[in-house]
């Protein structure tokens, strides 16, 4: 979600989940949940708000919040403590010289965050992490982000308090605006990069990539720019019933990135990428293999969605894949860990037209 982005046509929220023991039993033991100096509640005190401009002087989706002097005071302390945390494990001899700008609180989306502005007082440097509510689906998100993506993701729980730093980039619908066509930047490339993003979330079930739920980076390197495309947003982590929805190309937000890979590549080529990043993804599950598996029976055990959204998604990567062990399936988990399965299974047949060629870059509903 970027600041100048105007909210979607309203839909039907999706619930939060609580994080169930097992869950928390995996954060606890990979470090992920921690005795926090402040948490998502203390921050709902405030006093009043104020709606917060773009650079454009339009409005945005956030609100500033303001607190009684003394709670600010108390905020601050605790605020840069716990940006210790995010940064050097606490370390706070290094922090001192850190300050609370300002706390900006949004409303729309499911996770109601603040987002907290810390400034450097020695040279006005500005960074940004943020307190949500938990919910058992963004944090599989996250982890599996984590886990089986190029992208590292800090972030910590306690209690009902989730606290991530910010992903910063280029917000996908000012690349597509402002970007996209620019002469410095290799079209291959940024469509390479765009089908292997598409992959990753496909295969790990991460639902919304539309494109103000994800940023781009942009890299210059010494002959021409790299490019990354990262999600920013893991609130539908393996929730809708809708195949497509897994599928960022299928977004209308995203029809001019669909439209540029089409130019750009030929299927053969999309086949090719597809199987690159398929590769990756599986090298990174085999690194971390223990701590992947613990993660999924953590997911396996865990409601993420109803039981329609769960039968009617398995029949659907069933048809895709041509695999009916998805239909034994009973639940979100249980539906990433066969997605992972499949994608191992296939790529030791031998190479040539398959179920992923019907996964070449189109915009249709």
């Amino acid at each position: 979600m970027t600041s100048r982005q105007q909210p979607p046509p309203p839909t039907k929220r999706k619930p939060a989940y609580p994080i169930a023991p097992a869950l928390r039993d995996y954060l606890v033991r990979y470090h992920r949940d921690l005795e926090l100096p402040v948490l998502y509640r203390d921050l709902m005190h405030f006093r009043e708000s104020i709606p917060l401009e773009g650079p454009d002087g339009e409005p945005t989706l956030w609100e500033v919040v303001m607190y009684d002097r003394h709670e600010m005071e108390r905020l601050n302390a605790a605020l840069c403590r716990l940006y210790a945390l995010l940064r050097v494990q606490g370390d706070l001899s290094v922090m001192q010289h850190l300050y609370v700008d300002r706390i900006d609180y949004c409303t729309f989306g499911n996770s109601l965050p603040f987002r907290i502005r810390i400034v450097n007082s020695y040279n006005d440097n500005q960074d940004y992490f943020y307190l949500k509510k938990a919910d058992a689906s963004r944090v599989f998100g996250l982890e599996l982000e984590h886990l089986l993506s190029p992208n590292r993701m800090n972030f910590f729980t306690s209690g009902d308090t989730l606290v991530e730093e910010h992903v910063i980039g280029i917000p996908g619908d000012v690349f597509i605006d402002k970007w996209l066509h620019r002469g410095d930047l290799k079209p291959i490339r940024v469509a390479k990069e765009l089908v292997k993003f598409n992959e990753r979330c496909f295969v790990r079930l991460l639902g919304d990539m539309r494109a103000y739920n994800f940023v781009v980076l942009v890299v210059p390197d010494f002959d021409e720019s790299t490019i990354r495309f990262r999600a920013m947003d893991f609130d539908q982590q393996s929730y809708s019933p809708r195949k497509n929805f897994y599928l960022p190309q299928f977004f209308p937000e995203n029809r001019h990135l669909a439209l540029f890979c089409l130019q750009h590549l030929n299927p053969t080529v999309v086949l090719q990428y597809q199987h690159e990043e398929q590769t990756l993804i599986l090298q990174r599950a085999d690194l971390i293999r223990q701590r992947l598996d613990q993660l999924l029976e953590a997911m396996v055990a865990q409601e993420l969605a109803p039981a329609a959204h769960v039968e009617q998604l398995r029949a659907g990567l069933a048809e895709h894949y041509r695999n009916p062990d998805f239909l034994g399936c009973t639940s979100m988990g249980d539906l990433v860990r066969e997605s992972l399965a499949t994608v191992r299974r296939n790529l030791k047949r031998t190479t040539g037209p398959g179920p992923d060629s019907a996964r070449d870059f189109a915009f249709k509903d």
